[in-house]
């Protein structure tokens, strides 16, 4: 498996994007958002994974404007001081990246088979708002905080788009995930998948306060069936 960074230019300056390629070499692309401490070991391990399973995975330093390569330890010490620098962050200018991000996929001849977006916390807000505006392959938004008051812009979304939540999410209460529920029935499109005893960041394997292990595997298992079904690697 190999790793490089790229630089994309973007208004006001440019960032670097981490890209990881499969062992054969080429694949669908999938854009990989980072949450609140960066593009540090717990999204490199998940972009490790989806590697190996045949993917090619960028994923930007969307905090670049803030702090470049901004990686937040997983204390309560590193979360706090990772919260108050994502209190700086422009969603939008976020998303315009992301933008650019999924272009530069797309030009990659590494890349074939179309595009997708895994985003985790804040970047599964970014994933949900990016795929507002522009058109992907599939959609993976896990526990996006800014999801259930944006679930009036869900009619601009016509990709698969997977919505998961924890139902025990201290940050997203079980009313606001029950608004979103509302909102994606009767929508082809959209699958909602809620682990009802989790709670935020159940999936961070690098974060010991908020990791549930089985809850996670389960969670892990209908994301890659879902990227296997709208983004296959064969």
């Amino acid at each position: 498996m190999q790793t490089r960074t790229d630089r994309i230019t973007a208004h006001g300056g440019s960032f670097d994007v981490q890209v990881w390629l499969p062992d054969a070499g080429s694949g669908p692309g999938v854009l990989l958002v980072q949450e609140i401490y960066g593009v540090g070991p717990y999204i490199e391990k998940v972009a490790l994974d989806l590697a190996s399973r045949g993917y090619v995975v960028a994923a930007p330093d969307l905090f670049w404007r803030l702090q470049p390569h901004w990686k937040g330890e997983h204390t309560p010490e590193g979360t706090t001081a990772s919260i108050e620098l994502a209190q700086g962050f422009d969603l939008a200018q976020g998303v315009a990246d992301c933008a650019l991000t999924v272009d530069h996929l797309r030009s990659l001849p590494e890349v074939s088979g179309g595009v997708g977006t895994l985003g985790f916390c804040l970047g599964g807000s970014v994933g949900y708002m990016l795929a507002t505006q522009i058109e992907l392959e599939a959609v993976l938004s896990f526990y996006g905080s800014a999801v259930p008051d944006a679930t009036g812009l869900m009619d601009r979304i016509d990709a698969p788009l997977l919505l998961v939540f924890g139902g025990s999410d201290p940050f997203i209460t079980r009313d606001r995930v029950a608004v979103v529920e509302r909102a994606a029935e009767g929508r082809a499109n959209v699958v909602m998948h809620v682990e009802e005893k989790a709670g935020h960041a159940f999936h961070n394997s690098e974060a010991p306060m908020f990791h549930q292990p089985e809850a996670a595997e389960r969670t892990w298992e209908v994301a890659l069936a879902f990227l296997e079904e709208h983004l296959p690697t064969r």
